[in-house]
C-alpha cells in the first residue's frame, strides 16, 4: 500500500497583492506560515508512529510550506524543480491584470500558451511525468507532496491514470492550503479519498 499525501502551498504574498504567481518567488504572508503551521500540526497527530518522505516544490511559498509542516513530523523536504507552478513566461513579475490585457493567446487546449516563452499545459505534464513515473516505482510507501495548485491539478490527473488530453474537458482542482490523500493499493489499484481538505486550516 502507498500513501500519497498532497498538500497545496498555503496563502502566499501573491494572493494578496494581485500579483502573477508562477515562477515568481513569492514568500508566504503571516496568515500562510500560520496555516502550515496549523498542517503540520494536524498531520503529526495523524501520521504518527508513521514514516513519510516529502518532496516539494523549489519556489519559495511552497518550500516555506513544506519547511513549516516538516518541522512538526520531523522531516525536512526535498527540493524538486519538477513539482514548481506551471511557467507563465514573461508575464512573471508581472499583476495579474497585467496578464489580462496582454495575454498573446487564449488557452482553449492543452497546447496553448498565454505566451510565446510560456508553458503549455501539455509542457508542464511533460515536465511532471518522469518524476511522477519515479515515485509510483520507487520504494517509498509513505510520500508528502507540497506544491501548487496547477501543478497539483496535472499531478490529480496523473494519479487517476488519466490522458494528458482529459485535461482539456475536466480537471480536479484544489485551493491554498488543500490537504489530500491518494492510496495505491497492492493490486495497482488507486483511490482518492480526501480531496483539497481544507478542515486542516482550522
Amino acid at each position: 500500500m502507498r500513501t500519497i499525501i498532497t498538500i497545496q502551498h498555503t496563502q502566499s504574498i501573491h494572493h494578496t497583492n494581485g500579483m502573477v504567481g508562477s515562477w515568481t518567488d513569492w514568500a508566504l504572508s503571516e496568515l500562510g506560515v500560520a496555516q502550515a503551521d496549523k498542517i503540520g500540526e494536524r498531520l503529526k497527530d495523524e501520521l504518527a508512529g508513521k514514516q513519510f518522505v516529502m518532496y516539494s516544490s523549489d519556489l519559495l511559498r511552497a518550500k516555506q510550506t513544506a519547511e513549516n509542516v516538516g518541522k512538526h513530523l520531523g522531516l525536512s523536504p526535498i527540493l524538486r524543480t519538477e513539482l514548481r507552478e506551471r511557467n507563465l513566461g514573461k508575464c512573471c513579475g508581472k499583476s495579474v491584470q497585467w496578464l489580462r490585457e496582454n495575454t498573446e493567446q487564449q488557452e482553449v487546449t492543452i497546447d496553448d500558451r498565454m505566451f510565446s516563452d510560456a508553458e503549455s499545459r501539455r509542457d508542464e505534464w511533460n515536465r511532471l511525468k518522469p518524476f511522477f513515473d519515479e515515485l509510483m516505482a520507487g520504494k517509498e510507501e509513505n510520500i508528502i507532496l507540497v506544491s501548487h495548485g496547477d501543478l497539483l491539478s496535472v499531478f490529480n490527473a496523473m494519479f487517476l491514470g488519466l490522458d494528458v488530453e482529459t485535461i482539456n474537458t475536466c480537471e480536479l482542482w484544489g485551493l491554498p492550503g488543500g490537504v489530500s490523500y491518494m492510496f495505491e493499493n497492492n493490486e495497482g489499484k488507486r483511490f482518492i479519498k480526501r480531496m483539497s481538505d481544507m478542515s486542516y486550516l482550522k
